[in-house]
């Protein structure tokens, strides 16, 4: 749930209506977008926003309780991963790790799919929203 402005308008909207268990993704620019989610695209050029910019951002606005990300990030793409796991410690949140294919499926139940122009592999994360009472994570 949104726990602040954000200038985005599209991207205020989804997190002033998310409830409590309601996911959206971040992803890559190669991310496919399954019929009926809402594509919100950010990339203006290969890089630009990057997928860390964009997480971080996010973490700032939305009340999280959990994360779901493909599990090769952990080995294909360890920078992402390292800033999944500082911003989102395994400590305080939920992990799911589950294959690509069973994380683009899981895609398909998001509010929206927000864009990013990062261009490295397994650059996507879906996060569940948290009650925004739970102020202690």
């Amino acid at each position: 749930m949104q726990k602040g402005g954000i200038l985005n308008s599209h991207i205020a909207k989804v997190l002033a209506d998310l409830g409590h268990t309601d996911t959206i993704c971040i992803g890559d620019c190669g991310l496919p977008i399954p019929a009926g989610v809402q594509k919100i695209d950010l990339a203006l050029e290969f890089g630009v926003p990057s997928f860390e910019q964009v997480v971080r951002r996010l973490q700032q606005h939305m009340q999280v309780e959990s994360i779901h990300i493909a599990s090769p990030m952990a080995t294909m793409n360890k920078p992402n991963y390292a800033v999944l796991e500082e911003l989102y410690p395994k400590t305080r949140y939920d992990w799911k790790e589950t294959s690509h294919e069973e994380f683009k499926l899981a895609s398909a139940h998001c509010k929206c799919i927000i864009r990013t122009g990062e261009t490295t592999p397994y650059a996507n994360v879906i996060l569940q929203a948290d009650c925004i009472f739970n102020e202690e994570k």
